[in-house]
């Protein structure tokens, strides 16, 4: 049975289209985006390894590692965590590791925190904005994780 469309149902979100479709799609977006930007970089990383040791030894002050086991995390949260995103499986967990991992870059990066970085500062806020939405309500309706606790709780 198909539920009414009440006004507070609809400021809530809780009718169709904003839970069936429009949720679900948003939540899509933010984590194709997200993987995008942060694989994107990952990749970048791996083409020209001598240049990425260079930024984490002389550029990036990341707390507690040395600049070379920091290199070798980074890059591959940077193309792990993106393909668990986009696929939506483990979502959350990635989500979560990946908002982490975005903080760690603003503080190790200290240009961002100049008026010539300010522009990188709100990228990372934007991006980590829409990983902890991500992190909040869950990967939506398509993604893996949906389909396999469906799966199972039959």
């Amino acid at each position: 049975m198909k539920q009414a469309i009440t006004l507070s149902g609809f400021l809530m979100g809780e009718c169709w289209p904003l839970d069936g479709f429009v949720k679900p799609l948003t939540l899509l977006g933010f984590r194709l985006y997200v993987a995008w930007v942060f694989f994107a970089s990952g990749l970048t990383k791996i083409q020209s390894w001598s240049s990425t040791l260079y930024l984490f030894e002389d550029e990036y002050a990341v707390p507690l590692l040395s600049p070379e086991l920091a290199a070798y995390l980074g890059t591959a949260a940077e193309l792990v965590l993106p393909v668990l995103l986009a696929i939506g499986l483990l979502t959350r967990p990635a989500a979560l590791a990946l908002f982490v991992f975005n903080m760690v870059a603003v503080i190790a990066y200290p240009y961002l925190f100049t008026i010539e970085g300010a522009g990188g500062f709100w990228q990372h806020v934007f991006w980590g904005a829409m990983i902890w939405t991500v992190f909040v309500f869950g990967p939506g309706k398509w993604s893996l994780d949906f389909l396999l606790t469906r799966r199972l709780s039959r």
